[in-house]
């Protein structure tokens, strides 16, 4: 819901910093992993209960999934690339929230359990109708250039990152927050459907 104002918002200083990172030869590809690996760390952060390090953590992957993107525009943008973008982004949201889990599982585990299976829900009717947009060339620049359509909803990157922070800031209430989220995340997920579905139908 909000990704679009952000992208917006963080275009100028993201470029500027792509471009110093272009001049020594960084490849989006490289930033890509090094911000997932980064962000995996979260895990044993938030398991010995280390939030502000988690945080951190957290929203240096965030800058590294927008410089990627970033650079790639200013060299050459890849299918690898965006392959790699998409996958390590939603094994990273599920790992910010199995550490959660792990952390306290009498209290977190089952409504991080609700979460990860909602992240299914707005990650599979994402990237399903992404092949759909790619193979009718159907095309949209709310979100600026991507590598896929990025087909919006309530519950975007923006939106996600903002519970992230939440949860670091006020860990005990994890389980409230992932319980409204997910349910957000349901609604996201019902109206990507529908809208697909407005899309699609002309095949029936």
């Amino acid at each position: 819901m909000l990704d679009r104002h952000f992208i917006k918002l963080l275009k100028w200083p993201l470029d500027t910093s792509a471009s110093q990172l272009v001049k020594y030869n960084v490849s989006a590809n490289k930033v890509t992993v090094i911000g997932f690996f980064i962000g995996l760390m979260v895990i044993p952060s938030v398991f010995f209960q280390a939030y502000g390090v988690a945080l951190c953590l957290i929203l240096i992957n965030r800058i590294c999934d927008g410089l990627d993107g970033a650079i790639a525009r200013q060299t050459k943008p890849t299918d690898l690339g965006g392959y790699l973008d998409i996958t390590l982004d939603f094994i990273f949201y599920s790992a910010v929230i199995f550490a959660f889990a792990l952390a306290n599982p009498a209290q977190n585990a089952l409504p991080a359990a609700f979460l990860i299976f909602s992240f299914m829900g707005t990650g599979s009717s994402f990237l399903a109708f992404a092949i759909m947009a790619e193979k009718r060339q159907i095309k949209q620049l709310d979100y600026g250039k991507k590598s896929l359509f990025y087909l919006g909803g309530l519950t975007e990157g923006a939106e996600t990152i903002g519970l992230f922070v939440f949860i670091c800031l006020l860990p005990g209430y994890f389980s409230i927050a992932a319980w409204v989220f997910a349910s957000l995340c349901w609604l996201t997920t019902g109206t990507r459907i529908y809208t697909s579905y407005l899309a699609l139908k002309s095949d029936t």
